[in-house]
């Protein structure tokens, strides 16, 4: 079997986010003797260009418009046609939908399915289009089950969890220790993520601690809606907010606590890099938030939209330095031992050369 094969990864854009972060590691990490990973974009995009180009990664936009058409189709189409990979791995709804339904009428010899999010199941439509997957890659085992009592087998599906870069993301260098007690949220700003129960949340947690600060990071359709629902909280002067970057330590080494609200998750890159920084974490139990965060022992989990008893525990959190120090420092430790990048991408080598053969 000839070497390296060809691994395109099909993403909707190249924007800011926890899945683009997630194939830039795999990419920049993946045995070059083993495959020549490349990335297929089918809309307007180019935040990590830069880290990809820099990273040897070969590059394509598919269509250079924002938004996804009949002609973007018809472009991936003839581009599959005339560019067969030997691995076709599609990331996010659209990619998984489409790539899927044309690498296989291409005659690619191994097409993918990934859900790494939580309403990824309902989105690919995968109750229709599981089929079209050779194999499937999910990074919690509660979307191996979704997938399992869909029809798909035990084999047709291998669960890979997210990795972290633990020398990247840890506590600051010099030992230098936050001086406010900041609740820092990284999320895009999307329905899922549900940042209005978080706004709620930590109003009620900041008239317990008036001292605390809530810092929303990231970009999305949703961001105005979101700062027009602050500006009317009566903590309005303590929440701030910015836009994601390729970079987000600073942000992580100057936090408290790490809090999200999401309504339906996979495996949540930013747990994996606020428990690497040493961040205790604050969040709604859904999808593989608690196969990573062990409560009481490295985060304090709550329902989805209960923002009572997420704010009960930001409060909670936020009033005990001892309990921070010791959740984070458990935080840390669990990150290094169980989701280090490496083992990621090995296990990624592993799956697609047996699949390959």
């Amino acid at each position: 079997m000839a070497y390296p094969k060809r691994l395109v990864l099909l993403l909707q854009d190249l924007l800011f986010g926890g899945t683009q972060r997630h194939a830039l590691e795999l990419a920049r990490r993946i045995d070059r003797t083993r495959f020549a990973p490349e990335f297929w974009m089918m809309s307007a995009g180019r935040d990590f260009e830069a880290q990809a180009r820099e990273a040897d990664i070969k590059l394509a936009w598919i269509d250079d418009k924002r938004s996804i058409g009949a002609g973007t189709i018809y472009k991936l189409h003839q581009h599959l046609k005339r560019n067969k990979p030997d691995i076709l791995m599609p990331l996010t709804a659209v990619p998984n939908i489409w790539g899927r339904l044309l690498g296989r009428l291409s005659g690619l010899p191994l097409v993918l399915g990934t859900c790494r999010g939580g309403g990824n199941i309902a989105r690919q439509h995968e109750r229709f289009l599981a089929r079209f997957a050779h194999h499937h890659i999910t990074n919690t085992q509660a979307l191996k089950n979704a997938l399992l009592a869909l029809g798909r087998s035990d084999e047709q599906v291998t669960v890979i969890q997210n990795g972290v870069d633990t020398d990247f993301f840890s506590p600051d260098p010099d030992g230098f220790a936050p001086v406010r007690k900041v609740v820092l949220c990284v999320a895009r700003f999307v329905e899922d993520k549900d940042h209005l129960t978080l706004l709620s949340a930590f109003d009620q947690a900041w008239k317990a601690v008036p001292e605390a600060e809530l810092w929303l990071v990231g970009d999305g359709p949703l961001k105005g809606r979101v700062e027009h629902a602050a500006r009317k909280l009566s903590c309005a002067r303590n929440i701030r907010v910015y836009p994601g970057g390729p970079d987000l330590r600073p942000f992580y080494r100057q936090a408290t606590i790490l809090a999200l609200s999401s309504l339906r998750e996979g495996l949540p890159n930013v747990v994996l890099e606020g428990m690497a920084t040493g961040l205790p974490v604050v969040a709604t139990g859904v999808g593989g938030i608690p196969e990573v965060v062990e409560q009481g022992r490295t985060g304090l989990l709550s329902p989805a939209r209960d923002a009572e008893a997420l704010g009960a525990n930001l409060a909670a959190l936020l009033a005990d330095e001892e309990r921070r120090a010791s959740m984070g420092a458990q935080a840390r430790a669990v990150a290094l031992e169980t989701y280090s990048m490496e083992a990621m991408v090995r296990r990624h080598e592993d799956l697609l050369a047996r699949l390959a053969e």
